[in-house]
């Protein structure tokens, strides 16, 4: 098995690569750790900064297989690299804020379809700015989220894991009316950051809105059509309280939430659509005695990956038939 470092071995059996030797350009996928937890936490609720071992750690019990998804093999398909996890800086967040964006804008330069896990939902923000570097237009985002995560700050700092979306709404390189706030549910939220996201134009999509729908595809196209229209690049970001406390044992603590079948379900028809990379954050290990969030994780990625093939494959298709009615 090949390993990143100690005993921590590469994604999901992965080939362990470089943005410096070239060894990048051989995968399809490209994975990274942001270690990262900034200064806000609840209580002793803490210890997101090792999502990113504990996740490759438990990925090594899994096959690429998905008998439910029409028995497709995802590694048949995909080269998965893993690039090892940003250096962050301890105690220095605009430091840390600066080796995301610059590591984030690297692998955007490559193509490759990214995977990122955090650390804290703060991580986002960079790897978005760095995308709106990337591309020629503006980008959307679907964020899957208990919470709006979009306060001004947190006792003055700008770039807290409650902060991100705030940030976003400020960039020029995004655009505020494709931001896609979906599973937004609970009483942890407060009334000034759903007035926040109304105030630029982002749309809700509440926990509510997801189970009166007549069905999951339905809710992904919704969320698709607004996070694309007048975007050259749709990202989705996945925080584990979407999930409800049953479903995520390893998460901070909110009821009401998904199911596993919801999240996964919604995973892989935004994968189809058609998204350019993804991030799961806010994984506490130390809370997790079986690691069931961090075990997770690895089921979503594989979802994303499935839809993405279908996505390339439908594509050619199209292309195909294209140009055989020239």
């Amino acid at each position: 098995m090949t390993k990143l470092y100690g005993n921590t071995p590469c994604f999901l059996g992965g080939k362990k690569v470089s943005l410096h030797d070239g060894s990048a350009r051989e995968c399809d996928v490209l994975v990274y750790g942001v270690p990262w937890e900034g200064a806000v936490t609840w209580g002793d609720y803490t210890g997101c900064e090792l999502g990113p071992k504990v996740i490759r750690l438990n990925s090594a019990r899994y096959s690429g297989y998905l008998p439910e998804l029409d028995h497709i093999d995802v590694r048949e398909y995909l080269q998965i690299g893993d690039l090892g996890d940003v250096d962050v800086v301890p105690a220095n967040t605009l430091e840390t804020m600066e080796r995301i964006e610059q590591f984030a804008g690297a692998v955007w330069k490559t193509g490759k379809f990214p995977v990122v896990f955090g650390g804290d939902h703060g991580i986002t923000y960079p790897i978005m700015e760095a995308l709106s570097k990337h591309v020629d237009g503006k980008v959307g985002i679907i964020h899957m989220d208990a919470h709006y995560d979009n306060h001004p700050d947190y006792e003055g700092d700008l770039y807290a894991r409650s902060t991100p979306f705030h940030r976003m709404y400020e960039s020029e390189g995004i655009r505020n009316e494709s931001i896609v706030h979906l599973g937004i549910h609970g009483p942890r939220n407060k009334p000034e950051t759903g007035q926040y996201a109304q105030s630029v134009g982002a749309t809700t999509i509440s926990i509510r809105d997801v189970r009166r729908a007549r069905n999951l595809a339905d809710v992904a196209q919704q969320a698709y059509n607004i996070a694309s229209e007048g975007t050259d690049a749709v990202y989705l970001s996945i925080c584990s309280d979407v999930l409800d406390f049953a479903f995520n044992p390893g998460g901070p603590v909110d009821g009401n939430g998904l199911t596993s079948y919801e999240l996964l379900e919604l995973v892989h028809e935004f994968s189809k659509l058609g998204i350019c990379g993804m991030d799961y954050v806010e994984v506490y290990p130390q809370q997790d005695a079986n690691d069931n969030s961090s075990h997770f994780v690895t089921y979503a990625v594989l979802y994303a990956l499935a839809g993405q093939i279908w996505h390339e494959e439908n594509k050619k298709q199209h292309q195909i038939n294209d140009v055989s009615h020239i």
